[in-house]
């Protein structure tokens, strides 16, 4: 996967990434392209729940576990001790598509988005990071020199996104 073709959504915690990044997906999917995630945690967590097969796959000691169905697949691969893998390799594991929206890794090299949210006493990060392109945020960031959209104006921030990553159909 191509990096320019990867836009960043950024923010401190509970700024609301999550809801505008889903938000953005089912806008720029309904105009026909095709938009992939990738979501980094700072936390643990499981896609699979205990008693069923492939828990116990995995805490048997397999080091991936492929599910499959009619209707979807995973592929889940333990670390087992072994470092987090970076972010380009993540992009590898990807399949084609035209646009990879990320949620979180505020600190990669590519073109972001900041979500400001409710104050929280953190330092807005557009000020130190010149991969961010753009704010959302419900009020006007005094002396910030980049466009400026409402948090729930998705439309816009779907077309400055396309623009920016140069995606046309």
């Amino acid at each position: 996967m191509n990096l320019e073709k990867c836009f960043g959504i950024a923010g401190w915690k509970n700024s609301g990434k999550t809801s505008l990044v889903a938000s953005l997906v089912t806008e720029i999917t309904n105009r026909g392209f095709v938009v992939s995630t990738i979501k980094h945690a700072h936390h643990t967590f499981d896609l699979d729940t205990p008693k069923t097969d492939s828990f116990k796959h995995r805490e048997a000691g397999a080091n991936e576990v492929i599910l499959v169905s009619a209707n979807r697949w995973a592929i889940q691969h333990e670390l087992r001790e072994s470092d987090e893998p970076n972010f380009k390799t993540m992009l590898t594991k990807l399949s084609p598509c035209d646009l990879v929206l990320v949620e979180g890794y505020k600190r990669e090299n590519i073109a972001k988005l900041e979500i400001i949210g409710e104050a929280n006493g953190r330092d807005a990060l557009w000020s130190n990071d010149d991969n961010i392109k753009a704010i959302a945020c419900d009020t006007k960031i005094i002396d910030c020199p980049l466009p400026h959209f409402h948090r729930n104006d998705i439309k816009e921030i779907a077309n400055f996104i396309l623009t920016t990553c140069e995606i046309k159909k």
